[in-house]
């Protein structure tokens, strides 16, 4: 004779435990949706306006640096000046990530940060080299090629006109290498300043600010 089993209801226990469970597989799937997308994202809070200004400021520096007699205090105001353009470059980019609802902690972000920073540490570190070998015709070519390999790195994770504006630094800084020393300061106003003004203003204009 066959045996009746009788179906026991769900209690209110068994019942409450399905939700979470099913809202922990949806929230995995939007953060690996996220992830993703952030991943795939350019960055786009490259400062036009701040790189502009950076130029501006580059302009200023190169005049003061022209009146140096000695490789010393050219160093200190080209020190200086970059002190100030990281200012005004963090600040701006900070405040266009913030107006475009990002922050620079993003993925893309990230990338473009580590991207941009190690030829930076790389070309402080060789100034100093530079400097006690007695090699400071070199440097202003060498600060081009540097700054512009490392937002080209950078710029990969960027829109497309800002690695161009690194190559754009990178061929300038080779002319230089290979230029009279007595030259080395019109090719930085000409980099660090005017390519600066130019390649900012573009940014803004087609990136929004």
């Amino acid at each position: 004779m066959a045996s009746i089993y009788q179906l026991r209801p769900r209690t209110s226990e068994q019942t409450a435990e399905e939700p979470p469970s099913l809202h922990s597989r949806a929230m995995d799937n939007l953060r690996f949706i996220r992830e993703t997308m952030e991943r795939a994202a350019s960055f786009t809070a490259v400062p036009g306006w701040g790189a502009f200004f950076m130029g501006v400021t580059a302009l200023v520096a190169s005049y003061i640096a022209a009146q140096q007699t000695y490789s010393r205090p050219w160093l200190e105001v080209w020190f200086v000046e970059a002190l100030i353009a990281l200012l005004v470059g963090g600040w701006a980019m900070d405040r266009k990530a913030r107006r475009q609802e990002t922050t620079l902690m993003s993925g893309p972000a990230r990338k473009f940060i580590l991207g941009l920073t190690p030829p930076l540490l790389v070309g402080a570190l060789l100034t100093f080299v530079f400097y006690r070998a007695g090699m400071m015709r070199d440097v202003p070519g060498m600060w081009l090629l540097l700054y512009g390999t490392g937002v080209v790195t950078g710029g990969a994770f960027s829109v497309r006109i800002v690695p161009l504006k690194g190559l754009s630094f990178m061929l300038l800084g080779a002319i230089a290498i290979f230029s009279p020393g007595s030259w080395g300061n019109y090719y930085m106003a000409g980099g660090f300043g005017l390519l600066n003004i130019i390649f900012g203003i573009i940014i803004a204009r087609r990136h929004g600010g």
